[in-house]
């Protein structure tokens, strides 16, 4: 999205169909717009793509002036995949910084060619042919785990991740570095989290990618199992459940109950929490519980307060299915109004939980 001069007009284009390549391609996307024909000139960028109603693409595209302090601009997007990628075009701009008379935004549609081995995207830019807008060429790059996600306790281990100048943090402020690179040879004794930041023309709209890995059983020698001799049965002890998260009057964020995009249908990957969450309601008979929905802030405020009324309503189905009492549980929902990331970011389509005194 080069920056040129004169005033502007915002393209607007409807979306293509979408194939169903599109899954694997939405995530958050950092590095740099070129010009062949403006050597030394760049435009670092951002693009957050996620699936839209009925699988095709949406998301927002962040870009900043190189040299030019306070010169940026963010702009809605939408498109469709193509054979190797996907194509997205300028739907209109969000919000713009250090504009001046005179001054706009190139806009039109880019074509992005996706390489799966290095999480890579190259894009072509077509803009409108207003003053000297023509071309532009994008090279792009995202974070993602590479290797396994689940390690041996206590074994010496290497964790992969794409990206290009990639930094590793143990703490979401960024204020504990840890390792840097692609590679990062560790031990782990239980579950942890990385904080990863790309340093590919980093921008001040630059995202914070955690990637958590899982500790599973240490690796043990195999070694020859005696036979004991006949005893006995020892009397055996009842196995419980592991506890559920502490709850509190303060909300907490069950990060792994999450939606679909524009409904309210739990992802699979939200079972297991909700049913902890109903171990520990059984347990504690007395305790009531308050849930909150939220939304991504895509959308209109109006729908998105209504949807995420019925986000929090479907954790309290849930429960109430697995045998909590439907008195026990209040909910509310607050729309788009208390997003916890920039959106558009599949962790704000959340819920909250929380005892109510």
């Amino acid at each position: 999205m080069k920056r040129m001069l004169w005033l502007g007009l915002v393209y607007l284009l409807l979306a293509e169909p979408v194939q169903a390549q599109t899954q694997s391609l939405a995530g958050v996307w950092q590095g740099v717009e070129t010009d062949p024909n403006e050597p030394g000139i760049t435009w670092p960028a951002l693009l957050r793509v996620q699936n839209g109603k009925g699988e095709s693409l949406f998301g927002v595209l962040y870009q900043e002036a190189t040299g030019r302090p306070g010169v940026t601009v963010t702009f809605q997007v939408r498109g469709a995949a193509t054979p190797g990628g996907f194509r997205l075009e300028h739907v209109r701009k969000l919000a713009e910084t250090g504009a001046t008379p005179g001054s706009y935004w190139c806009d039109g549609a880019i074509q992005f060619t996706y390489n799966a081995s290095e999480e890579m995207l190259t894009g072509r830019a077509i803009y409108d042919p207003v003053d000297n807008c023509d071309y532009g060429n994008f090279t792009l790059f995202r974070i993602k785990l590479k290797s396994a996600a689940r390690v041996p306790a206590g074994a010496e281990t290497t964790i992969r991740v794409s990206g290009r100048s990639v930094r590793w943090y143990s703490d979401p402020e960024l204020k504990n570095p840890v390792a840097s690179g692609n590679e990062f040879r560790t031990r782990l004794s239980k579950a942890t989290t990385f904080y990863l930041v790309q340093n590919f023309y980093p921008t001040r709209e630059s995202a914070v990618v955690p990637i958590t890995i899982q500790v599973g059983a240490p690796v043990m020698a195999a070694r020859p199992v005696p036979v004991p001799a006949p005893t006995r049965p020892a009397p055996q002890t009842p196995v419980r459940p592991a506890p559920a998260p502490a709850l509190s009057a303060k909300p907490v964020v069950l990060p792994t109950v999450l939606f679909k995009v524009s409904t309210a249908e739990l992802l699979p990957e939200a079972y297991p929490a909700l049913d902890q969450l109903a171990a520990e309601l059984r347990a504690r008979p007395s305790l009531r519980l308050r849930v909150a929905g939220h939304t991504d802030r895509i959308g209109e405020p109006q729908k998105n307060l209504a949807l995420s009324e019925q986000r929090a309503g479907a954790v309290k189905a849930y429960l109430v299915k697995a045998g909590i009492a439907a008195e026990r549980i209040s909910t509310i929902g607050y729309g788009d109004t208390r997003p916890l990331y920039p959106s558009p970011d599949a962790r704000n389509r959340r819920v909250e939980v929380s005892e109510v005194q």
